[in-house]
């Protein structure tokens, strides 16, 4: 990522934060974010490895995920939400969707997300679909 050391970890810690916390307006979890490719590419092992964290459990792992993310309520999704729903899976656990090219620099775009993520429901999608079936 041509960054010096303390710079390129701050930006995977940070990116990390975003995909594990991001929510949207109701509340959930999105458990995916948009960026550089490259990123995304970097950033897959690092998730990985602190989901494989999560699911050894132990209170020595949780210090060693919170020692490389620094954010308690990231480090507490992990152990509660994420390692619970990998359990049964042997890794694997990101994807990355190649989108686009950005406009200004050409750079390709891409999402990177969490496999077997809880797809909200359009609220609003489902009730004008019921609307036209009872007219």
């Amino acid at each position: 990522m041509n960054r010096e050391i303390g710079h390129r970890t701050a930006t995977l810690r940070n990116l990390t934060r975003g995909l594990i916390l991001q929510q949207d307006a109701s509340g959930a979890y999105l458990e995916r974010i948009e960026t550089v490719a490259t990123k995304a590419k970097t950033l897959r092992p690092y998730v990985e490895k602190l989901i494989t964290l999560g699911k050894k459990g132990t209170l020595h792992h949780r210090r060693q995920a919170f020692a490389i993310l620094q954010d308690k309520e990231a480090v507490h999704r992990i152990f509660e939400d994420l390692a619970k729903r990998y359990a049964n899976r042997p890794g694997g656990y990101t994807r990355i969707l190649h989108t686009r090219r950005r406009m200004g620099d050409g750079v390709e775009m891409a999402y990177i997300e969490m496999i077997d993520r809880p797809v909200a429901a359009a609220p609003a999608a489902s009730s004008e679909a019921e609307a036209t079936a009872n007219a």
